[in-house]
């Protein structure tokens, strides 16, 4: 069976990708250093535990294992510790990746599959997002990434690296089997903190203004179901493999969701209320931030199928009641 090298297999994105590479017939070979990672999730393959940093690491699980591509999740990738320390993200995203990228390159393993964030655009206000809006990233987090994706490029001109970039907002929902979900420490995602909520595991939701120019008030965000998300990175991999060259897409439902929206269908999923209040504005709030992806529907055949806020919810929710990996 082919070997992909999934690093950062261990957390959220990356445990569903390895799921779902399994099932597409490849090993996942999952690369973690487990600060933000679960070994728990790791269950489709085998597991190497290692920093990005370690190019001596990255070396002996190349030679060990001859991946014929990586899928490259491993980031830091909270805003607000971005804002504050922005080295920490840096050395991480950046340094981190570009030693993945060089051992790639020496080990001869030329197809790679990076996910990256729609945070590279930065602020476009009420504009739905493609592929060729100007990326103007407004902290460490967006910037690294695509500090990332220049990287790549540099690659492909001087070795022939070929690769597949996905940019996305929010990603939601869980592995319908409950196999894999949603868990961080400390958690900062709406869905998982309201769901947390409704169970009582920590206090009510706030709401941040309701006085924005969208039909309820509230903002609006853009969410992928992750299993949606994942999917789209195995058809990046077929087209690596299919030699079509490299390329950037983006996902997204090209609509997105209200604050407001998400409150009711987690009622209705639940049949439990969400306690929630009602707060100002936070500074730096858009009124909506959502991508489309023309791109990917055209030319990988990609359809967000799973991503409506029922399905997502109902999802995240079944995961939140069979346990999670904290012990």
């Amino acid at each position: 069976m082919t070997n992909i090298l999934v690093t950062g297999g261990a957390g959220y994105i990356g445990s569903h990708a390895c799921k779902a590479l399994a099932q597409s017939g490849y090993t996942p070979v999952t690369y973690d250093n487990l600060v933000t990672g679960w070994q728990d999730a790791v269950k489709f393959g085998p597991f190497e535990q290692g920093d990005l940093l370690d190019r001596a690491r990255l070396d002996k699980v190349f030679a060990k294992y001859r991946p014929a591509a990586i899928m490259h999740f491993a980031a830091l990738s909270q805003v607000g510790e971005a804002m504050s320390q922005p080295g920490k993200y840096w050395t991480n995203n950046v340094t981190g990746s570009l030693s993945l990228i060089e051992a790639a390159v020496a080990a001869g393993c030329m197809n790679f599959v990076f996910s990256s964030t729609c945070a590279t655009y930065g602020e476009h206000d009420n504009v739905v997002l493609d592929e060729d809006t100007p990326q103007m990233p407004l902290n460490a987090y967006g910037a690294s990434k695509r500090a990332i994706e220049d990287i790549l490029r540099d690659f492909e001109a001087a070795h022939g690296l070929n690769h597949v970039i996905f940019r996305y907002f929010n990603v939601a929902g869980a592995d319908p089997d409950g196999e894999v979900g949603e868990f961080h420490r400390p958690e900062t995602h709406l869905v998982p903190l309201m769901l947390d909520a409704i169970d009582g595991k920590r206090d009510g939701l706030t709401v941040f203004g309701t006085d924005y120019d969208t039909p309820d008030g509230t903002c609006i965000r853009d969410y992928v179901h992750v299993c949606d998300l994942v999917d789209a990175h195995v058809l990046g991999l077929n087209w690596l493999e299919d030699s079509k060259g490299s390329r950037v897409f983006n996902l997204g439902t090209g609509t997105g969701f209200s604050v407001m929206e998400v409150i009711s269908h987690s009622k209705a999923v639940t049949n439990r209320m969400v306690p929630y209040s009602i707060g100002p504005r936070r500074a730096g709030d858009c009124t909506k931030l959502v991508s489309g992806s023309h791109r990917a529907h055209e030319e990988l055949g990609w359809t967000p199928r799973r991503s409506t806020l029922e399905t997502m919810i109902s999802d995240a929710w079944r995961w939140h009641q069979t346990g999670n990996y904290e012990k």
